[in-house]
């Protein structure tokens, strides 16, 4: 048997059997890895705020998990992975963690959570932007400039896009009052 492949039809089964626990915190699965630890395996699995894109609410911001929530995940995901065959006999070490700002954007869901942050931005026409993400609906999203001028782009004109790093992000009053 591929090991690759093992790894890749243990995922999928450990995505079935963690998916409904996961849903029932009000999160959803981004990504499950298996990777060989010596005489262990260890399972990472990166959960986020399960989020609807729609058109309705594209400005609201999405409050990041907190560490409780994260604990409290973290918990019922080893409980059901303890309560199932999804690893079978051999012992495993879990991490459950959120993504982190490094991950790169590439679904609306990820825009989504991310309204309000600063963000680079590189098009496909390669074009380099920085600015904060105003909003994110179904097939686009709106970045506005340190100028306050915003420009919107469908999803399938970003090439490359991720969360910038911010010590002293602005509150919500600070950006209206740069907007007046």
């Amino acid at each position: 048997m591929d090991p690759s492949k093992g790894s890749t039809e243990r995922s999928r089964h450990i995505v079935a059997v963690l998916s409904p626990v996961v849903a029932r915190s009000g999160m959803t699965i981004e990504d499950i890895t298996v990777t060989p630890a010596g005489k262990r395996r260890l399972v990472r699995v990166l959960v986020d705020r399960d989020v609807t894109v729609d058109d309705a609410d594209r400005e609201s911001p999405v409050e990041p998990l907190s560490l409780d929530e994260v604990g409290e995940v973290t918990r019922a995901v080893s409980d059901a992975l303890d309560e199932s065959d999804a690893m079978g006999e051999a012992a495993y070490v879990l991490e459950v963690s959120s993504p982190g700002t490094d991950r790169p954007l590439h679904a609306p869901q990820h825009f989504r959570r991310n309204v309000g942050r600063l963000i680079a931005l590189t098009t496909t026409g390669e074009e380099q932007l920085t600015g904060r993400l105003t909003a994110a609906g179904t097939d686009s999203f709106d970045l506005a400039d340190d100028t306050g001028a915003t420009r919107t782009f469908g999803y399938a004109e970003s090439s490359r896009a991720r969360v910038e790093l911010e010590f002293n992000r602005p509150t919500t009053a600070d950006v209206t009052k740069e907007q007046d």
